[in-house]
């Protein structure tokens, strides 16, 4: 078995959402252990991960130092998280592994992902990034030609593209790597977003790349057999928020397509993990929505093709249909 396991931003950060350099090491040390105890089936892992807290606190940094030093763009922020958490992630997980005593290490990859220069966000941004400011401070960075709105109450927040992830550029490295037996950490944030000119050279853009739709595609380029998005719940929910709310368990593509459609997951929450559990499910894969806690039983249950032992919820590919027989002779005409 293959298994991508995509960690969202409540395993990077506090119980409290906290992004202190302490809470982040503690959060990870668990994530680490979690993935540890899948290895250790003998399972081949790759890991790719949120870094939207990491991210925001260096767009604070921006804002504090704009008069001092030349602002980083949303490309080398993704860039420098992605760095950052691959080091914590990999030393907690090597230090995870080996107190198993499972003879594997990990590796961390700073991961590119191509994006379309025609991508309808492009022109029409629909990805808020960091803290809100008040109008008059926030009119600074306007001024410098960064787009931010109005939120009401809270002040303004600036706004950026987040265009749909196409290719992820350093996959076959990933491949490589896990082929010699590496834990692998990649695409950390959907992927540095990267243009491709006509002559093939790549340049960063400023955006940013929806950590789970990043998952599904990196997952469906490395062929693992089942993608699993860990979140903080142990299902999705129908219903969510009403007294017919329900965990959801096994079900096709083409019925989470529907189930989708009538709007019953939240755009800013469990929306983008259902679309890339649907992507990777109607590419070929398994996906798995599902807690922490529950990774290594949700792959087990999996592999062993167990439909009563399923852990999450499990979106699998729509069955192939059987060819139509041919018709009786008679019916010949």
């Amino acid at each position: 078995m293959r298994a991508l396991i995509a960690l969202g931003g409540n395993a990077m950060t506090g119980p409290d959402g906290s992004a202190t350099v302490e809470a982040q090491r503690a959060a990870i040390d668990v994530a680490a252990d979690r993935i540890a105890e899948l290895v250790a089936t003998g399972t081949d892992v790759v890991v790719t991960h949120g870094n939207g807290p990491q991210v925001g606190n260096l767009l604070v940094k921006n804002e504090l130092t704009a008069h001092v030093v030349p602002m980083v763009p949303l490309d080398w922020c993704g860039a420098q998280t992605q760095g950052t958490l691959g080091y914590t992630l990999t030393s907690s997980l090597d230090a995870a592994l080996t107190r198993r005593g499972i003879d594997r290490r990990a590796a961390g990859l700073v991961t590119r992902t191509v994006v379309d220069a025609a991508d309808p966000d492009f022109l029409a941004p629909s990805k808020p990034v960091g803290r809100f400011l008040p109008e008059e401070e926030a009119q600074r960075f306007v001024a410098e030609g960064q787009l931010w709105q109005d939120r009401g109450e809270k002040g303004w927040r600036r706004v950026v593209p987040s265009p749909q992830p196409r290719e992820i550029v350093d996959a076959p490295a990933v491949v490589t790597l896990v082929e010699a037996g590496y834990v692998v950490v990649a695409a950390g944030g959907g992927g540095i977003p990267v243009l491709r000119a006509a002559d093939g050279s790549l340049s960063g853009v400023e955006a940013v790349i929806d950590k789970d739709l990043g998952a599904a595609l990196l997952g469906a380029v490395v062929h693992a057999d089942v993608l699993v998005i860990a979140t903080d719940v142990d299902n999705a929910i129908i219903g969510y928020g009403t007294p017919q709310a329900r965990p959801l368990g096994r079900v096709t593509a083409s019925e989470m397509r529907e189930i989708a459609a009538a709007g019953h997951f939240a755009a800013g929450s469990m929306g983008p993990k259902v679309e890339a559990a649907l992507r990777f499910a109607e590419s070929g894969g398994t996906s798995v929505i599902t807690s922490l806690d529950r990774i290594r039983d949700a792959v087990t249950a999996v592999g062993a093709g167990s439909q009563d032992a399923l852990v999450g919820t499990v979106v699998v590919p729509d069955p192939v249909p059987h060819p139509a027989s041919d018709p009786p002779a008679h019916a010949v005409a």
